[in-house]
């Protein structure tokens, strides 16, 4: 039983780090209709941009807080300068738009600080504590804990506050948007902002897990976009539930079903995935759409 606990509390820990992503990804499309694939690059960047603040002496919190203001600034001009030339049109051209900004992404990355194994210091210790014979990292715990807050945050943000709300009616519909009043065109440069600085706390929180190397976001965006998929691209709550899950399960099978092992333990998701889209095609906390004729 205490192995049982033990494999749940990792996957809840590496589910976190997969729902960080997955909210990054839900902000974007709530607030701009776009399913953004570029959201792994932008958090790799993100972490080199802690990185170099470290080596220039500047205290790691600050430099965390220098880094997503700079995400901020860059998701925002993404989408002035990129973005907004596909808008209105073939929304497939767009998707393939942010994976190539994926792939450009990770290039500069490499470019400007190699591909060599790098390390970013965690904002939370390294010590474990214990609750019922269960050791618990702290660096799991603060994870978990930011991703909760995130979550409840963007839910509110989308629910309550006026902002959230014009957010969501230009990612609906742009052209009633403008008709209403509403600075269409701000409004899209402040949600690209918002998911990039999202995108960066997800990065900031995976390079002390893994090292920081261009290609650090490849397997956790996998997961994330599943955590999406599953949970429903509407819902913040969702895909934190989702991708929880997702850990969890994958971590059990790993263990317990032996013809699937570690090896084969990626293909969990999408099992599930498959399983679930069959019953409920908008996820399990997705809301359906309704067009009216």
């Amino acid at each position: 039983m205490g192995a049982f606990a033990q494999l749940v509390v990792d996957g809840l820990a590496m589910g976190a780090v997969y729902g960080a992503l997955a909210l990054a990804i839900v902000l974007v499309h709530q607030s701009t209709g776009v399913v953004n694939f570029a959201q792994g690059g932008l958090a790799v960047l993100s972490g080199y941009f802690a990185y170099t603040f470290l080596g220039l002496n500047v205290p790691l919190l600050l430099a965390i807080l220098l880094s997503v203001a700079i995400s901020f600034i860059m998701g925002a001009l993404i989408e002035r300068f990129i973005i907004r030339r596909f808008e209105g049109g073939d929304m497939h051209t767009t998707v393939v738009v942010t994976v190539g900004l994926l792939t450009l992404a990770t290039g500069i990355a490499g470019w400007l600080w190699s591909y060599n194994n790098l390390r970013l210091p965690s904002l939370f210790p390294p010590d474990f504590f214990r609750v019922l014979g269960v050791s618990i990292s702290w660096r799991s715990f603060g994870t978990f804990i930011v991703i909760i807050a995130i979550m409840v945050l963007l839910q509110l943000l989308f629910q309550k506050t006026r902002i959230g709300l014009a957010l969501r009616a230009v990612a609906d519909n742009p052209r009633s948007a403008a008709f209403s009043g509403l600075p269409v065109e701000r409004l899209l440069m402040v949600g690209w902002g918002l998911a990039a600085a999202l995108g960066a706390v997800a990065g900031v929180l995976v390079a002390p897990r893994l090292t920081l190397t261009p290609g650090m976001m490849d397997g956790p965006l996998v997961y994330a976009l599943a955590a999406v998929i599953l949970g429903g691209i509407s819902s913040p709550v969702g895909v934190v539930v989702a991708a929880s899950l997702i850990g969890i399960l994958e971590n059990l099978a790993a263990v317990y079903l032996p013809f699937i092992g570690h090896d084969l333990k990626i293909a969990v998701p999408f099992l599930l995935l498959f399983a679930v889209l069959l019953i409920r095609p908008e996820g399990l906390f997705g809301r359906k759409s309704v067009e009216r004729v």
